[in-house]
């Protein structure tokens, strides 16, 4: 409607068109604002006799008008048509029967105390009630309006008013027991990251711990082979120098230094590789043990302590624990590192293959042969990397123990079940007698 309104507004007045008339160069204008322009026109223009001067406001057009002025010219009857029903359209409409389309709202329906229409009353929901006139409804419900006030006492007024202020109260109460729970939300997932960074730290700590370990057992040896290797390079360019030289006694001088010198070279063993592995993997740790870990019991979560095992025959000795959660394996690298392969070493281990023997036979033979077949290994293979074989004896006695732990566990699981069938077996006898 807004555009419609400023299409049917003159451009001159800025009202609604009133007796629209049409120029030559087809502008419309109403015909007051035409006459005022004309009349400036005429003013201050010299135009010939009997000929009107008129400069169009929108275009600038300059044409003439008959002696008659603004009345020669054509009425714009579509643009007054349309303008003439914007503004009966325009103007505020009676009430209409909300259930009837554009009825008016003309009876009163005493029964109901409402305004209906003459549908309502002939085919409606009010058909058969008493009406009234408007002018005489209006009459008798002149004073309601006063007696409707009267019923709004102050008691009543002050019971809203004390309803609302309560509301306020009671919202005012919900609203601290969100922000209190929001506190605490927050304070039981804040506790939960630094419990969890905390853990992320440690986990950190040990790994950083294992990766010390490994620079210490592999850093001696490769700085060892570094020094061979700059030794050998540097005898290389020295045996050069010496093929080069010409005087005797220099020659032969330099010879049997450099001969001493590759004597030592190739005397000088060379360290053994070492196979080390690291244990627990990190993913594998947390993929057993953190899955069953809840959030109350974040705290007793387990941390391994990594370390470094030596490779035995193609298996990692699982040596790795949790800190806290019992004794930790690494004590066995540690030991046997301090043993030392003396006769009272090998007793020992043929006294533990004799207790193996005495409580499970077939099992208890089983490890003493492999015992019995470390230790060889162990007094035959003495060398300068003593502690390498030691580590790879301790893991495989480690592993032969807890497989046999496994195969009496089976057994005296196995003899129990049995037991209990026999058991069983013999009261059932008993009870069909």
């Amino acid at each position: 409607m807004d555009n419609l309104e400023e299409d049917l507004t003159c451009s001159v007045c800025y009202s609604l068109f009133s007796d629209p008339r049409v120029l030559p160069c087809s502008h419309t204008f109403c015909k007051t604002c035409l006459d005022s322009v004309l009349q400036v026109s005429t003013n201050y223009s010299i135009w010939r006799p009997l000929r009107l001067p008129l400069k169009c406001p929108n275009c600038r057009s300059v044409m003439e008008l008959p002696p008659t002025g603004v009345e020669a010219l054509p009425v714009n009857v579509s643009l007054r048509a349309i303008v003439e029903k914007y503004q009966k359209d325009s103007q505020p409409r009676p009430p209409s029967c909300p259930d009837h389309y554009r009825q008016p709202l003309n009876v009163y329906c005493v029964q109901d105390r409402q305004l209906i229409c003459g549908l309502c009353l002939t085919v409606g929901q009010h058909q058969g009630h008493p009406i009234d006139d408007l002018q005489a409804a209006f009459i008798r419900e002149k004073q309601t309006p006063a007696h409707l006030l009267s019923r709004l006492s102050d008691q009543r007024w002050a019971q809203v008013c004390e309803l609302g202020e309560q509301l306020e109260q009671e919202k005012a109460h919900c609203e601290g027991l969100v922000r209190k729970d929001r506190l605490t939300v927050d304070q039981f997932f804040h506790r939960l990251e630094l419990e969890l960074a905390r853990k992320r730290e440690a986990f950190l700590e040990a790994l950083d711990n294992a990766s010390t370990e490994v620079s210490q057992a592999y850093d001696p040896l490769i700085r060892r082979v570094k020094d061979l290797q700059e030794e050998q390079l540097d005898l290389v360019s020295l045996g050069s120098s010496v093929e080069e030289e010409d005087s005797p006694l220099v020659f032969l001088e330099k010879v049997h230094l450099f001969r001493e010198r590759v004597e030592v070279l190739i005397k000088t063993p060379l360290p053994s590789a070492i196979a080390l592995s690291i244990h627990p993997q990190a993913g594998e740790y947390l993929e057993r043990h953190w899955p069953a870990v809840t959030i109350g019991k974040l705290e007793e979560a387990p941390i391994p302590r990594v370390c470094c095992c030596a490779k035995s025959r193609g298996r990692e000795a699982s040596l790795g624990t949790e800190v806290g959660g019992g004794q930790s394996a690494s004590w066995v690298p540690d030991l046997w590192s301090e043993l030392q392969p003396t006769p009272a070493v090998v007793v020992l281990g043929l006294l533990l293959m004799a207790v193996a023997l005495w409580i499970n036979p077939v099992g208890g033979a089983s490890l003493g042969f492999s015992l019995l077949s470390q230790f060889s290994q162990l007094v035959h293979g003495l060398s300068s990397e003593f502690t390498t074989t030691v580590l790879e004896v301790a893991g495989l006695v480690y592993t032969e123990i807890g497989e046999t732990m496994d195969r009496w566990s089976s057994f005296f699981s196995t003899l129990g079940e049995k037991v209990f069938q026999q058991a069983a077996a013999f009261f059932k006898t008993l009870s069909s007698y």
